[in-house]
């Protein structure tokens, strides 16, 4: 609506935003500012004061186009309970909202310390609970969470070379309350606690043990100190693991140690294909010395037995000689003679007293020439010449033996008589 609308209903009223007149078309009864202008603040407070006592179930202050007697009588009657009730409700709203304000809940992972005007009390578990506030303070702390740390620096190592060490660290908190109270900024004192404990054991040890075999030892011997600092300290905090992420020379000189590393390298793989082959050798050569052990021994059991057989066959042949001495040697001068005449192939005949030639009889070609009869009838006439001669000799040898023998017997048969 324009602030000059025509068709005012005659009296040419102009309203405006600010008129304090009748919205409705009427003139306003009673309104001071009907004139226009800004509305008057005490009119306004007196409104506010009205609806809050209708909210309370007390009358409404009057209009002051009343009369000044309504407006005292209503002030003197209500003014002095309402003014009273209003700081009563206030604080009873400010007591609710401040009891309420100290609920809090305590997650399953977390552990609450209390802290009652800055002094701590206690630790609380997991669940709702209710403190005072502004007279206690908790403090949530995650017990179950794993937290790392890490620290890399370069550092001098026992030998006077200098390397550079990367490590980092699991830990939780054990004690909230040490974690809170003991020690300013723990994470702060995990991290210089971290470089004391590697400065003080890459100290201990050289440069090329730290790069090649000796990491392992290095990560448990900083797991050690760094957790006996902890405690020492009464930092809250449990060492999980320490785990060596990296080690390396210095830049400048990084090719070099890569040589050095290669050829360690190949060193290992040599031995490791000498230890193989020693692996593959020396199970062979194992089973060949057992093999010659049994052998020998063996050996050594057949010798002893041989041995001792031809002990018990001299006793036995002792006892036979002490017996009959001279048939004894007689016997054993024949077997003996047979046992070389049977492995020579000729034989040495003497044919008589009268006869001083020793015939040699050709034992083996007569045994050839024998089967070559029986065999091929159509042999020639000096091979069966040859032959002839041989069986009259072979005969005269057996008949001299014959009477050699018959002699032998009858000088036997004299001794025995004698």
């Amino acid at each position: 609506m324009a602030w000059n609308e025509p068709g005012g209903g005659g009296n040419n009223n102009q309203q405006d935003p600010w008129s304090g007149g009748d919205r409705r078309g009427g003139n306003g009864g009673g309104n001071k500012n009907q004139g226009g202008g800004p509305p008057d603040i005490d009119e306004v407070i007196r409104k506010l004061r009205n609806k809050l006592n209708g909210l309370l179930g007390r009358r409404q202050l009057r209009s002051v186009n009343n009369g000044d007697d309504d407006k005292g009588s209503n002030q003197g009657g209500g003014g002095g309970r309402s003014a009273l009730l209003l700081p009563i409700i206030v604080l009873i709203v400010g007591v609710v909202v401040w009891a309420g304000s100290g609920f809090h809940l305590i997650d399953q992972s977390e552990r609450g310390v209390v802290f009652r005007f800055g002094k701590y009390t206690n630790t609380i578990g997991p669940g709702l609970h209710w403190n005072p506030p502004l007279i206690d303070r908790v403090e949530s702390v995650n017990v179950t969470r794993i937290r790392s740390a890490s620290q890399t620096d370069s550092m001098l190592t026992r030998d006077e070379n200098i390397v550079r060490v990367s490590i980092s660290s699991q830990y939780v908190v054990s004690d909230p309350h040490a974690f809170l109270v003991n020690v300013r900024g723990p994470e702060m004192t995990l991290q210089n606690a971290m470089d004391s404990a590697l400065r003080q054991e890459v100290g201990n040890m050289d440069l090329q043990q730290i790069l090649t075999t000796g990491r392992e030892e290095l990560a448990g011997d900083i797991y050690d100190r760094l957790a006996s600092y902890l405690e020492a300290y009464g930092t809250g905090i449990r060492l999980q693991t320490v785990n060596m992420e990296s080690t390396a020379p210095p830049d400048q000189v990084q090719d070099a140690f890569d040589d050095v590393i290669r050829a360690r390298e190949e060193q290992q793989r040599t031995i490791n294909r000498a230890n193989a082959y020693r692996d593959a050798i020396l199970p062979e050569a194992e089973g060949q010395r057992q093999r010659m052990i049994e052998e020998a021994q063996g050996y050594k059991a057949a010798v002893v037995a041989d041995a001792q057989g031809d002990a018990n066959r001299f006793i036995s042949l002792l006892g036979e000689y002490e017996k009959a001495p001279g048939v004894t040697r007689q016997r054993l001068y024949l077997d003996t003679m047979t046992e070389i005449f049977s492995k020579t192939p000729k034989a040495l005949v003497d044919l008589g007293e009268g006869n001083n030639a020793i015939t040699v009889l050709p034992l083996n070609q007569m045994g050839r020439g024998d089967n070559s009869g029986n065999r091929n009838s159509d042999s020639s006439q000096s091979n069966d010449a040859e032959a002839r001669q041989l069986e009259q000799l072979s005969q005269q040898v057996v008949e001299h033996m014959k009477s050699n023998q018959k002699q032998n017997n009858g000088r036997s048969s004299l001794r025995e008589g004698r």
